[in-house]
């Protein structure tokens, strides 16, 4: 239970003793470093009941608290402000509480609760991942692990857009190019295999076009009339057609680009319950619709194809299945939302990690499975996020100018390297272990780098910047983690000693206030679905657990029980950090 929540009562039956009125709702702030106290009460909202100034209001407040509750010792009144200093007591208790429980912040699942699918990656089966699909793979993935130790089932899904025109000229440049290769015959991974001919498709159009420009077509009869876009066409109708050549070449190269997927999938650290296919579900929506016309949420124009008017709401007309009867994306995504509460009868909500281009497409979508009376649509949530910028600049997959998934997780496990080395204290390590290090510092830095920032906001990914050992980033954090890890191996005597009394030093008790947040960052991070919540939070804790490292002697302290407390406090928080950074998909180095 947080501080604010055990005062509550207490000052409420103040208030209601006191002034002989009430209030449900009570305003807390952490106290502001310039005035002495742990936490503060806001006066202002009782102004409008109580006749009388802030000033008074708190002093009569604060020494009805003194007098009355054992956590306060001490209060002063600053303005509006009533700031409560909070005994040594109260704290240790809370220590002794929390040190041996490794869920600490976590909150069971409750089994009569419903269940949340969070979905994430959805790439395209014509191209590797990219540093964007990395954003939304970290963003997804941290997103459920929040709202799983918030105290929700999760599952975590994604759907693959596995059909289209897109995946044919892929398939149409390998047939034209490839001379039979596979990732085995050239030892290149399979999603980089297909991408490579999505890129050459891209050049072999458009030199093509430049030669019908040459020979007097105009630039948009050349593009239409290109012969390799129109057999690329052909080749995405002759697969909906279910021809066996097409459909044959299209389960092969796709599965070439899923074994790709899952080697990159297990080097980023992210996983999946289940998954959903484009080429699957693109006709799921149909009986919807047909449902929908029934009930009048869609209509149906003369030509034959069927829409839904959301003007009402501020939106426009928007269509649902095209007047030859064939599906759109938003006929999709609505089958697929339905199916997902079939094949997981406990879903109530679902989260849809997408970039902030689809911002509107997901009002569209969820408020017409709210109009078709589904009740869980009240439940959806688009977790929309900026792009990914180098400084270099925009990426652009069709000219194969993007940053690969794999490249740049090894490019960061070299910059790690480089940096390591120079820092040079790894002459104990084997090299399979210092390996294993670089890897653990790149991707911890990558990781943090994307997830300490809002989720709306644009990234401009720098690095170098991300693996600096100093600062708000993913290294620094880890070096702390594995700075108390060096201390713990040196202390030899029992941590288990339960403490009952001890004066705490200020730099222990800002770290014990600091340990008291992290329930409330973890639902806070999952009500917002923002992982920056608990990465910021991580860092701050272990600024205050670099101050108290400075000011304190910790393994050199002569009293006992006071150097038996600071490593205790030191593996708790080591422990939190680890707790806080596995919730990112971080991994924390015993050793740097």
């Amino acid at each position: 239970m947080s501080l604010a929540a055990v005062l509550t009562p207490s000052i409420q039956k103040a208030i209601t003793h006191l002034f002989d009125t009430s209030f449900d709702q009570l305003e807390f702030q952490t106290t502001r470093k310039e005035f002495e106290g742990d936490i503060t009460l806001v006066l202002f909202p009782f102004l409008k009941e109580i006749k009388s100034n802030p000033v008074e209001i708190g002093t009569k407040i604060g020494t009805y608290l003194v007098e009355n509750v054992t956590e306060v010792e001490k209060f002063n009144v600053v303005s509006g402000f009533l700031n409560l200093v909070i005994s040594d007591q109260y704290y240790l208790d809370f220590f002794n509480e929390i040190k041996s429980n490794a869920k600490f912040g976590f909150v069971a699942p409750k089994m009569e609760e419903n269940a949340i699918m969070v979905e994430y990656s959805s790439p395209n089966t014509n191209k590797p991942l990219h540093l964007g699909h990395v954003r939304n793979n970290l963003l997804g993935y941290a997103v459920a692990e929040i709202i799983k130790a918030s105290g929700k089932k999760v599952y975590k899904t994604q759907i693959i857009n596995d059909r289209g025109i897109h995946i044919c000229k892929s398939m149409l440049a390998w047939q034209k190019f490839g001379n039979g290769e596979t990732p085995e015959s050239t030892g290149i991974k399979g999603d980089k295999l297909v991408g490579k001919y999505y890129v050459a498709f891209d050049k072999a159009y458009k030199e093509e076009v430049t030669q019908l420009v040459a020979q007097g077509k105009s630039e948009e009869e050349a593009k239409k009339q290109a012969s390799i876009l129109q057999e690329a066409q052909q080749m995405l109708l002759d697969w909906e057609a279910g021809k066996d050549e097409v459909v044959s070449l299209w389960k092969t190269m796709n599965q070439w680009v899923y074994d790709g997927f899952a080697t990159t999938y297990t080097n980023l650290g992210v996983d999946f319950d289940s998954y959903y296919y484009e080429s699957s579900t693109y006709l799921l929506g149909k009986d919807v619709v047909q449902i929908g016309l029934e009930k009048g949420v869609f209509e149906k124009d003369s030509d034959g194809s069927v829409w839904i008017d959301l003007t009402a709401e501020g939106l426009d007309r928007k269509i649902v299945l095209r007047s030859d009867g064939t599906a759109v994306y938003m006929t999709q995504d609505i089958g697929t939302a339905i199916q997902r509460v079939k094949d997981f009868p406990d879903v109530g909500g679902m989260v849809y990690t997408v970039g902030n281009e689809q911002d509107y497409h997901f009002k569209v979508l969820f408020l017409i499975l709210k109009k078709l009376g589904f009740d869980w649509s009240k439940n959806l949530f688009h977790l929309s996020y900026g792009m990914v910028d180098l400084p270099s600049g925009k990426m652009k997959s069709r000219e194969g100018t993007v940053v690969d998934a794999d490249d740049l997780i090894d490019d960061m496990t070299q910059t790690a390297k480089q940096l390591s080395e120079e820092l040079g204290k790894l002459e104990e390590y084997s090299e399979a272990e210092k390996l294993k290090l670089y890897k653990t510092i790149g991707l911890g830095a990558l990781k943090y780098y994307i997830l300490k920032v809002d989720p709306k906001k644009r990234i401009l990914f720098n690095p170098e910047e991300s693996v600096d050992f100093a600062g708000n980033t993913g290294p620094f954090i880890q070096y702390t983690f594995a700075r108390i890890q060096s201390i713990l191996r040196k202390a030899d005597f029992d941590l288990n000693v339960v403490l009952k009394s001890i004066d705490l030093h200020p730099k222990e008790k800002e770290l014990l206030k600091q340990l008291e947040l992290y329930p409330e960052v973890i639902q806070n991070a999952a009500q917002n679905h923002s992982p920056a919540l608990v990465a910021n939070y991580t860092y701050e804790l272990v600024k205050d657990y670099n101050s108290f490292y400075q000011s304190v002697s910790i393994l050199g302290e002569e009293n006992a029980v006071k150097k038996t407390f600071r490593v205790q406090l030191s593996q708790k928080v080591s422990d939190t950090i680890k707790s806080a950074f596995g919730l990112l998909g971080i991994e924390v180095p015993e050793r740097m």
